[in-house]
């Protein structure tokens, strides 16, 4: 009786662990995710909330999301890295990257498949302090220059929504700020917390009050990889109910509010 009991204690802790030990995730799945054999992600470092460069790579809260998935996956992972969002989602086809981190936008959503978000950042204009423009409705009228990053949520949505003031693309982000300043345009309109870090190192420019849109941000992968999306969709929820996001985003300077619910 004695040695039956010694041996279920010793067995407990292999149990334990088995049970806690990720499943190994179907062929289908690792063949849709990382059909390479490694999880190649795409990094947009255009948006400093989700990804910032360095020395050593790129970092933040979606490199945390693409360790973790590779992790759990039992595959490398390979980091792809573009100066904004409108380069990813441009190359959704080409075979180059196997994830992404992007907003979800309905024109994207033809070429890539978007779990929920995981973030949730807001879009807001920057004008020239002495600019008779005083909130996000006003911005839209005859004469009124947008600067905005080519190819980014916020150009997509103004694309749709603006019907009288222009759009002046920029190739990235950065350079929609940079051409605002520098031609002397309207209105600048790119993500919040980088636009906010700009104001409040020039004293000639001021955000807007409020916001124009909210930007879901989440992960995708290429369109017609079902059961690759499905489990990126449970993984990414999972990462939520966790805390993996809210830690991904302090551990970068980022407000952990911004985790999506």
């Amino acid at each position: 009786m004695w040695i039956r009991a010694a041996l279920l204690l010793l067995l407990l802790p292999a149990a334990a662990h088995a049970e806690t030990r990720p499943m190994a995730p179907d062929p289908t799945v690792l063949h849709d995710l990382a059909p390479t054999g490694t999880l190649r992600a795409a990094i947009n470092l255009g948006n400093p909330v989700l990804a910032q460069g360095g020395p050593d790579g790129p970092a933040g809260v979606s490199v945390d999301l693409a360790r973790a998935l590779a992790a759990r996956l039992g595959v490398p992972v390979a980091f792809i890295t573009y100066p904004g969002a409108g380069a990813v989602s441009g190359s959704a086809g080409s075979g180059t990257w196997d994830i992404c981190f992007l907003a979800i936008d309905p024109k994207r959503a033809e070429g890539i498949s978007f779990t929920e978000p995981y973030v949730l950042i807001a879009g807001s204009y920057l004008v020239p302090a002495a600019s008779p423009l005083r909130s996000p409705e006003a911005v839209d009228r005859d004469g009124v220059r947008v600067s905005v990053g080519r190819g980014s949520a916020y150009d997509l949505f103004l694309t749709r929504a603006l019907t009288h003031a222009a759009l002046v693309r920029a190739p990235t982000s950065a350079e929609a700020v940079t051409a605002f300043a520098r031609d002397g345009l309207e209105v600048a309109a790119g993500v919040h917390q980088p636009l906010a870090a700009y104001a409040a190192a020039h004293p000639e420019v001021r955000l807007l009050p409020g916001h124009f849109m909210e930007i879901p941000q989440a992960m995708g992968l290429p369109v017609g990889r079902a059961a690759g999306a499905a489990y990126l969709a449970a993984f990414i929820a999972q990462a939520k109910r966790d805390g993996l996001v809210r830690r991904g985003l302090e551990a970068s300077g980022q407000d952990p509010e911004l985790a999506a619910p």
